[in-house]
């Protein structure tokens, strides 16, 4: 009678190694969400009323000799108009400077002129925060 004949149970492996690789890609992917811009090592202006603001989606450096930079590239204040303008949503673009304690205003007054004349309305300046005395 092989019809009552008893199966010896079997663990599938297969499915296993789908949800271990399908676990390996969702940890890789948020792990490079966590490693932050590149950008140039710039000292940055204290503040006692600095806030933590989400990451932004375009982080523009200013140098203390009036260079702006995206990402490692230099640009001039017309390229950065073009650049921010160029992106899919100009007004829900998050900009935000962050300038060296040593830039001019003057500077830092043109490259928030380039990001508005983009389009961009959400600017925001990058500040370490101070300790209170």
């Amino acid at each position: 009678m092989k019809y009552f004949e008893v199966k010896k149970a079997r663990i599938e492996i297969i499915p296993m190694i789908d949800i271990m690789f399908f676990l390996l890609v969702f940890f890789i992917m948020i792990t490079l969400h966590m490693i932050p811009n590149a950008g140039l090592r710039t000292q940055l202006p204290s503040s006692t009323s600095a806030q933590s603001l989400p990451p932004p989606k375009v982080t523009v450096t200013l140098s203390a000799d009036g260079g702006i930079s995206v990402d490692g590239r230099t640009l001039s204040a017309a390229d950065l108009t073009a650049m921010l303008a160029a992106r899919p949503d100009p007004t829900h673009t998050v900009v935000t400077i962050a300038g060296s304690k040593q830039a001019q205003l003057q500077k830092l007054v043109a490259v928030m002129d380039a990001c508005r004349s983009a389009g961009v309305t959400q600017v925001s300046l990058a500040a370490q925060p101070s300790q209170a005395n």
